[in-house]
C-alpha cells in the first residue's frame, strides 16, 4: 500500500553572515541620511537665533570699533562699513552664503579672518576637552566595575564619598586649590598659567595642561562612575548573567565581556555630550589658568561685540555638539544588534 506523501513547509531560511552585514550597512545609511537633515536643521536653528540674539545685546559694535571719543559722523561711517545698518535678515542670509563658501568673515575689532581665529582657538581646546574626557574615563570605568561587583565595600563607600565630594567644589575653587597645591607655595611642580603648543615643545604642552585637565576631569569622573555603577548593578541581575555564571565563567569575565558592554550606552551617550558641551563650555576654566582656547575667544568676543568671531564659534560648537552626537549614535549600531533590527 502506498503511503501518500506530506507536504512538509518550507521554513524560511535563516540569514547569513553576507545578509546581515548588508543590513546593517543599510541601517548605518539610513542613520546617517537622516542624521545629516537633523544637523542642517539644528545649524539653522542654531545660527539664526544666535544672530538674533547677539542682535539684541545691549551696546553697539559700531560704537566700540570707533572708539569712545568718536563722533556720531564716525560712528555712523563705522556702522556703515561694517554693513550693520542693514536689516537683520539679510545679514543672517549674506553671512550664511559666505559660510556655505568657507568665508566667515573677519573680526570687526582686529580685521583678522574668522576661520585664522579658529583655527587658532580650537585646538587647544579639543586637546584640554579630549584628554580630561580620557582621564575621568579611566578613573571612572575601573571604580566602578569594581564597585558593581562588590557594592557597598570600602571603595564603593570612599569613592562615591571622594568623587561627589570633590565634584561639588566649584571648578575656580577647585583649580585655585590645585594651584596652591601643584604650582604655588607648597611646591612648582607645574606651571599655573599659560599654554605652549604641542608641536613647539610637546613636554612642556603637557606639563602645562594637567591642571586644567585635572580641574575638568575630577566632576565628570564622579558623574560617569556614579553612572556606570547604576547601570552594571542592573546588569549583574539578568538572565544572561547568571547563565554565564552556571557556566562557570570566571568573574572579571562576566564583567568585562558581558556586564560591561551593555551597561555602557549611557555612558558613552553622557561622554559625547559633554565633549561637545566643553568644547566651548571651559570658560571658567581658560580664564584661570590663561588657556587661549575657545571659551576664552567666545567671552572676549561678547565683550569686543565681535559678532563675527562669536557667529564662527558658535557655528563650530553647534556642528562638533550634532556631529559627535550623530556618531555616537552610529556607533550603537555596532555595539548592540537591537538597534541594527530597529533600525
Amino acid at each position: 500500500m502506498a503511503v501518500p506523501a506530506v507536504a512538509v513547509p518550507a521554513t524560511a531560511a535563516a540569514p547569513g553572515p553576507g545578509r546581515g552585514r548588508r543590513a546593517g550597512r543599510r541601517a548605518a545609511l539610513r542613520r546617517i541620511r537622516s542624521r545629516l537633515v537633523h544637523l542642517l536643521l539644528v545649524l539653522l536653528a542654531v545660527t539664526f537665533l544666535s544672530f538674533v540674539v547677539v542682535d539684541l545685546l545691549p551696546g553697539d559694535a559700531a560704537v566700540v570699533v570707533a572708539g569712545d571719543n568718536a563722533t556720531p559722523e564716525q560712528v555712523q561711517q563705522v556702522r556703515e562699513q561694517l554693513q550693520l545698518d542693514r536689516p537683520l535678515l539679510i545679514r543672517y542670509v549674506d553671512w550664511l552664503g559666505g559660510v556655505v563658501t568657507g568665508d566667515l568673515g573677519q573680526s570687526f575689532r582686529t580685521g583678522q579672518p574668522v576661520t585664522e581665529a579658529l583655527g587658532q582657538r580650537i585646538p587647544v581646546s579639543f586637546q584640554i576637552t579630549i584628554v580630561a574626557q580620557l582621564l575621568a574615563l579611566l578613573v571612572a570605568v575601573p571604580l566602578a566595575v569594581y564597585s558593581a561587583y562588590r557594592p557597598g565595600r570600602v571603595v564603593d563607600r570612599t569613592s562615591m564619598t571622594v568623587g561627589f565630594g570633590a565634584a561639588a567644589m566649584p571648578q575656580f575653587v577647585l583649580g585655585m586649590v590645585l594651584i596652591v597645591l601643584f604650582a604655588g607655595g607648597f611646591s612648582s611642580i607645574l606651571p599655573a598659567t599659560g599654554f605652549t603648543p604641542f608641536f613647539e615643545d610637546p613636554g612642556q604642552n603637557l606639563r602645562s595642561i594637567i591642571l586644567p585637565c585635572l580641574t575638568l576631569m575630577v566632576a565628570e569622573a564622579a558623574v560617569y562612575r556614579q553612572l556606570l555603577r547604576s547601570d552594571m548593578i542592573s546588569t549583574l541581575q539578568e538572565d544572561f548573567i547568571l547563565m554565564a555564571r552556571s557556566k562557570g565563567l570566571s568573574p572579571r569575565t562576566i564583567l568585562l565581556r558581558h556586564a560591561l558592554r551593555p551597561s555602557s550606552f549611557s555612558l558613552i551617550t553622557l561622554s559625547g555630550v559633554n565633549i561637545g558641551r566643553l568644547l566651548g563650555g571651559t570658560v571658567i576654566v581658560e580664564t584661570l589658568f590663561a588657556i587661549p582656547g575657545l571659551g576664552q575667544l567666545i567671552v572676549q568676543a561678547v565683550f569686543n561685540r565681535d559678532y563675527m568671531i562669536l557667529q564662527g564659534a558658535l557655528l563650530f560648537v553647534a556642528v562638533a555638539y550634532v556631529v559627535i552626537n550623530m556618531l555616537i549614535d552610529l556607533l550603537y549600531l555596532f555595539l548592540d544588534p537591537r538597534v541594527r533590527r530597529d533600525a
